[in-house]
């Protein structure tokens, strides 16, 4: 299990290490071809930014001779705004006293034909977490209700038992989002007071889970902001190191959620930004030296002129033109949003952006029948 490679380590050791990173171990770890984790840390500590040009030039090196120049299209299907947790940071959260919203089934397939109509074959199932309201069975019956549509169905929501999750990978689930949020145990703790997200070893458990239950992918990342990013991105490149030795037949995608503003019930919350541009620029282009096979996400979060940037220097999925509400595509487009998103551009005005870059948007990377 992961946690036993978890507590081998000290947060503070590893933030000290990182801090004390020298030039010379930084150019080290850039000469190299097969990289440690020690070299990813050399990578995202702060002595590492001046290296940011020759980063990107190997980063950009390694992704095309992977994936090719190619981008993944994925958007959201937001099916649900319930949610029995208290998250410091999120919209849904318990005490935000909103209007919730969960589809109906007339709902959801009015929803994934908007999808659909946009080009889309891949799409990504978002919840809160509520169990009552929509656990394993609606999730189940919501898959096989857009299933006909859908060559890629993923999904991020609370996480679950084995048993459910080989329940819905039965009925056609192929990838399964979870993100850890932080891995600092007590800052967790803080962000996360109430509900069963509260349980800080249970979610961490949660990819073993998944790689026991044979999913095809699963997506891990932490959530950029409540901690300090560099050791959280340590501990998410040393969860990403074990589940790669322990599920090797799992594929595996890091994404880079960097808080954004939040609707609270009589003000919008704005989190201090504790990593710039420059910094995830770094951090990305350090996944892809430490890892050339792990896809790369990089979502709406983010301002397109920011975006198109990164289309050439790592990142190999994106979303376009996401609702981050229930109903946000047709049904109730003016319902309550998890986040404000940066980039809202429709998918055919991104797809050109990427063309225009000499890259090909995919809308489609996979089929049942591959199984």
């Amino acid at each position: 299990m992961f946690k036993d490679w978890f507590d081998r380590y000290a947060w503070d050791t590893v933030v000290g290490d990182i801090q004390e990173t020298t030039p010379q171990r930084v150019e080290q770890a850039l000469e190299t071809s097969k990289r440690s984790l020690d070299d990813f840390k050399a990578l995202i500590s702060p002595a590492a930014l001046p290296y940011l040009e020759p980063m990107a030039q190997q980063s950009r090196q390694l992704t095309q001779r992977r994936f090719g120049k190619t981008i993944q299209m994925y958007a959201p299907l937001y099916l649900s705004n319930e949610c029995q947790n208290i998250c410091t940071y999120c919209a849904f959260s318990l005490d935000n006293k909103i209007r919730r919203k969960t589809l109906t089934d007339e709902e959801i397939l009015i929803e994934a034909q908007a999808i659909k109509k946009l080009g889309y074959d891949h799409v990504l199932l978002v919840t809160g977490e509520a169990n009552q309201t929509v656990g394993v069975e609606y999730i189940q019956h919501a898959i096989r209700l857009i299933r006909p549509l859908f060559a890629h169905i993923s999904m991020e929501v609370q996480p679950l038992d084995l048993p459910e999750y080989k329940t819905l990978i039965t009925e056609g689930l192929h990838t399964v989002l979870v993100y850890q949020e932080t891995y600092h145990e007590e800052t967790y703790k803080t962000h996360h007071p109430k509900g069963k997200k509260s349980n800080f070893r249970y979610r961490l458990d949660t990819p073993d889970r998944l790689g026991k239950a044979n999913i095809h992918k699963m997506g891990l990342g932490a959530l950029l902001g409540l901690e300090d990013w560099r050791a959280d991105s340590f501990f998410t490149a040393l969860h990403l190191q074990y589940l790669q030795k322990t599920y090797w037949q799992s594929k595996y995608s890091i994404s880079f959620p960097r808080l954004r503003p939040i609707q609270l019930t009589d003000e919008v919350h704005r989190f201090k930004s504790c990593m710039s541009d420059r910094e995830l620029v770094q951090l990305i282009c350090a996944y892809r030296l430490f890892n050339e096979d792990v896809e790369l996400s990089l979502s709406t979060r983010e301002t397109p002129r920011f975006r198109d940037h990164l289309i050439q220097l790592g990142i190999t999925s994106m979303s376009a033109g996401s609702k981050t509400n229930p109903g946000g595509y047709a049904v109730e487009p003016e319902s309550l949003e998890q986040f404000e998103i940066s980039d809202e551009r429709t998918p055919a005005q991104i797809s050109s952006v990427i063309r225009n870059q000499g890259y090909v948007p995919v809308w489609k990377d996979w089929d049942p029948s591959f199984v």
